[in-house]
């Protein structure tokens, strides 16, 4: 995503309008001479990447436009930035100047001294370490000379594709509320997109059925006690998940600063389904965290006639939906449900907790982290009608068989 200084937006009337560029021969021409000097600068540091794009902005006016599409390669997404050197920077430097206090301060004496220190670190490493890499990784800490190492170069127009869902993106860092109408649909769709909502912590109130379609009020970063940038990304973070979903409507109360008179003012923004945004995440289902995705990975190794399914219905509680993680499916047609409930804030996991007990399923079982402070987030286990299963770094698969055995 881009960061505030790189948005262009522009007010007309009470609605706020994001920049999106057309994609036109001038504009792919952009993008294609910012894609070649990243490709020509592999094996570059930072710093030099840096300059040849200063250079590409000139003076003209979309050095903005420019600007952002950089910034956006420069993502993970695209590039991998890494500190090259043979040994930590810090300790290279301190081996290096304790030689050179060893000699005189004069020239000659400066290869000499990287020469010794070559010679030594090709021992110790046991691989050649000639003077230059030692030269290279000396400051190879400071940001500008990281290494571009991998540059997984896109297309010019998933380039620009890219650039225009960021700008709408970065509406949303203001948001006081969001409502997003989500019609009658598939109902994988919205199980996507409430797999996104859980994944990212969105403080949401779902109305509805997947008959009829949703109704979501999601609370924006602005609305908070003191606004929350991170939050703001984790909002901007679901668009292109909603991208997903077939036919919706979404609108945001903003609170805007005037870019001339810097004054707070209201303002709205509103897109649908047919606004030609493209999404760059998977159509898949997302894993909500690394314990999921190591758990499934040791129960399918696991020998036991419980099947591990993902593709679980919607529970439908006041207020929201609940989704569970998992399906446990026995072929004499025993059905258990497992919601795992890792690391969360303490309002996440009173909501969590809460709906639970609203759900009144009785195949339901809880796994929950030993390391969650259940008693600050003022969640009483003796309320919690399910069973639980307790762990700690990873879920124990051999933990959940045995509370399945007790499901009749």
């Amino acid at each position: 995503m881009l960061p505030s200084d790189l948005l262009i937006n522009r007010v007309r009337g009470e609605s706020l309008e994001p920049r999106r560029l057309v994609l036109n021969r001038g504009n792919r021409a952009i993008a294609t001479d910012l894609i070649t000097i990243f490709q020509r600068h592999v094996g570059k540091t930072l710093g030099e990447l840096d300059t040849q794009l200063r250079e590409l902005e000139g003076e003209e006016t979309d050095f903005k436009i420019k600007r952002g599409l950089a910034h956006l390669l420069k993502a993970e997404a695209f590039s991998q930035f890494e500190q090259v050197s043979p040994l930590e920077p810090q300790e290279l430097r301190q081996r290096l100047f304790a030689l050179a206090t060893q000699t005189v301060p004069i020239p000659q004496n400066a290869n000499r001294t990287l020469a010794t220190l070559s010679d030594r670190l090709s021992t110790e490493l046991e691989r050649e370490v000639p003077a230059t890499e030692i030269l290279q990784g000396l400051y190879a800490d400071l940001k500008e000379n990281r290494i571009l190492t991998r540059f997984d170069a896109p297309e010019p127009d998933a380039l620009l594709h890219r650039y225009n869902l960021s700008q709408v993106q970065g509406i949303f860092y203001k948001a006081t509320h969001i409502r997003i109408n989500a019609h009658r649909n598939d109902p994988g769709e919205y199980k996507l997109l409430f797999r996104y909502l859980k994944l990212f912590g969105l403080m949401t109130y779902i109305e509805g059925d997947a008959d009829h379609g949703f109704t979501l009020t999601i609370d924006g970063p602005a609305s908070l006690f003191s606004s929350s940038t991170r939050y703001g990304t984790d909002i901007a973070k679901l668009i292109p998940a909603l991208l997903h979903v077939t036919k919706w409507s979404l609108e945001a109360a903003l609170q805007w600063r005037d870019s001339y008179s810097r004054t707070p003012k209201s303002c709205r923004f509103t897109l649908d389904s047919a606004c030609d945004l493209v999404s760059h995440y998977p159509p898949g289902k997302p894993y909500d965290s690394q314990v999921e995705a190591a758990f499934a990975d040791r129960w399918n190794r696991l020998k036991t006639d419980w099947a591990l399914e993902r593709e679980v219905d919607l529970l439908p509680i006041p207020g929201s939906v609940m989704i569970p993680d998992f399906r446990l499916v026995h072929p004499d047609g025993r059905s258990v449900l497992l919601e795992i409930v890792g690391y969360w804030r303490p309002d996440y996991l009173r909501k969590k907790f809460s709906q639970v007990r609203q759900a009144e399923n009785t195949n339901l079982v809880l796994a929950v982290s030993e390391r969650l402070n259940l008693e600050k987030a003022g969640v009483r286990l003796q309320d919690v009608p399910v069973p639980i299963v307790w762990f700690k770094g990873k879920l124990d698969p051999q933990a959940v068989l045995g509370v399945l055995e007790t499901f009749e």
